[in-house]
């Protein structure tokens, strides 16, 4: 293991996923599915939880008003841990792991993500993974001073306001960038937005969602794996260099 995936005291996320979107066989319906997977994942997962996607469609016709129709169907399937901090997923394009806070280290969950991955894959014998992704949501607990904050001071790129000729105080602020790997071939979907503040602390959300589109057998997993362990030094590189050293020592014990 290498230092940039050394696991980081306090860390600040406050949910990790690993997704893996795949083909499924025709005509396979995940749902007919649910006794079976709940019993395959009972001993670890055994409270379950039904997901429904909700599609609005308006149209309109003539000179008439607008009509608007719902339709609603099941998504995602949810296995849940007792204390719900953990859950499997197998959804109609795939299969998710979701830890939530208090997260300890990847290390510590690539045995019930394999072992999920496997039961989703002997139920519904996927055909072919078209992508890999790990995503992490932190939550970055940021000092201010009388209510003030400089981000410089603990973002390596930070958010600046035009000079209007007045004076201008930062609200909150939202950033987006998407970037490719080019040696890796692996993508980023980078996230940085503020919540409302919380006492003196402001609350910064830094997501960060690496992903690979691929052509891969599903029962490769020591080649899954591999993606994984890739996507994830990608994901640290991206979060060490997001913030700096000042920001970083917020989430290390004081000596």
């Amino acid at each position: 293991m290498t230092d940039e995936n050394q696991p980081i005291p306090s860390a600040p996320i406050i949910e990790g996923v690993v997704d893996i979107d795949c083909d499924l066989p025709p005509k396979m319906d995940v749902h007919s599915l649910r006794v079976a997977a709940g019993d395959a994942l009972r001993v670890r997962y055994p409270k379950f939880r039904q997901q429904f996607i909700q599609e609005h469609v308006v149209t309109k016709r003539g000179e008439g008003p607008p009509e608007m129709r719902v339709n609603q169907g099941p998504g995602a399937m949810q296995f849940l841990s007792d204390d719900e901090k953990q859950l499997i997923q197998f959804r109609p394009n795939g299969f998710s792991f979701n830890r939530l806070a208090p997260y300890r280290s990847l290390d510590d969950y690539f045995s019930e993500i394999e072992a999920g991955w496997r039961a989703f894959l002997n139920l519904v014998q996927p055909v072919m993974v078209r992508k890999i992704g790990i995503r992490m949501i932190n939550r970055i607990m940021l000092p201010m001073d009388g209510g003030r904050l400089d981000f410089g001071e603990f973002l390596t790129i930070s958010p600046r306001l035009p000079d209007t000729g007045s004076p201008l105080g930062f609200l909150g602020f939202l950033d987006q960038q998407m970037a490719l790997d080019r040696d890796t071939g692996n993508r980023a979907n980078i996230i940085k937005t503020t919540e409302l503040p919380q006492g003196d602390k402001l609350p910064l959300i830094l997501d960060i969602d690496v992903f690979h589109p691929c052509e891969s057998r599903p029962d490769d997993w020591s080649a899954m794996r591999d993606r994984l362990d890739s996507l994830r030094s990608l994901k640290n590189r991206i979060f060490r260099n997001t913030l700096t050293p000042q920001c970083l020592n917020l989430f290390s014990p004081p000596d």
